[in-house]
C-alpha cells in the first residue's frame, strides 16, 4: 500500500512539474527567457563588444535634447513621462527591478542563447524585447529601434500592461 502511495505521488508530482514547466515555459517565450546573472554577465562580456560596435549610437537618442539624462535613471524618467502621456502604467521601481533582472542595465545586451535566438529573433536591449513584440507594442514618440533605451523600455511597458496590467505585476522573466 505505502508503495502505490509513494508511486502515485510522484507520478502526480512529475505531472504538476511537467504541466509548470510547460507552461512557465510558454508565458517566458512570449518575449524572453531570462538568463541567469552568470550568464547574464557572460553574454554581455562576450557581446558587448559586437552589440556596441552595432548600436554604438542607440542610446544616445535622447542625449542633450530633452534635459533627461543619457543613462538608465534618465532613460527611465524619459520613459515613464511618455507612459504616463499615452496611459501605460508603471512605476520607476517596476521598470528598474525588471530593467536590472533582464540586462543588468546594458541597452546593448542581446540574448543569443535562448529559443526566440535559435529562431532568429533574439531578444535585445534593457527589457528583453525580440522583434515582434516591439513592432506590435511600439509607442508613438519613441524612435522605432528595439535598442534604444526608451523604445525599448516604452514598448516592453506598453506590453506587460497589455498582458499582465502594468510592469510593476512582472516579478520574472515576461
Amino acid at each position: 500500500m505505502t508503495t502505490a502511495i509513494r508511486t502515485n505521488r510522484f507520478a502526480r508530482l512529475r505531472t504538476l512539474t511537467l504541466t509548470g514547466i510547460a507552461t512557465t515555459g510558454a508565458a517566458a517565450a512570449a518575449l524572453t527567457l531570462m538568463p541567469s546573472p552568470a550568464q547574464a554577465a557572460e553574454a554581455t562580456q562576450v557581446h558587448g563588444s559586437v552589440a556596441a560596435a552595432r548600436s554604438s549610437d542607440s542610446h544616445t537618442a535622447y542625449s542633450g535634447k530633452t534635459g533627461y539624462s543619457n543613462n538608465l535613471d534618465g532613460w527611465i524618467k524619459q520613459s515613464l513621462a511618455i507612459m504616463k502621456a499615452k496611459g501605460i502604467p508603471g512605476s520607476y521601481e517596476g521598470l528598474h527591478r525588471n530593467i536590472m533582472r533582464e540586462s543588468g542595465g546594458n541597452p546593448n545586451a542581446q540574448n543569443n542563447w535562448d529559443i526566440n535566438a535559435r529562431k532568429g529573433t533574439p531578444s535585445k536591449g534593457l527589457l528583453q524585447v525580440i522583434s515582434p513584440t516591439f513592432n506590435a507594442y511600439h509607442v508613438a514618440g519613441t524612435p522605432h529601434s528595439l535598442t534604444d533605451p526608451v523604445a525599448n523600455i516604452t514598448a516592453a511597458a506598453n506590453y506587460a500592461a497589455h498582458r499582465y496590467g502594468s510592469i510593476d505585476k512582472v516579478n520574472s522573466a515576461y
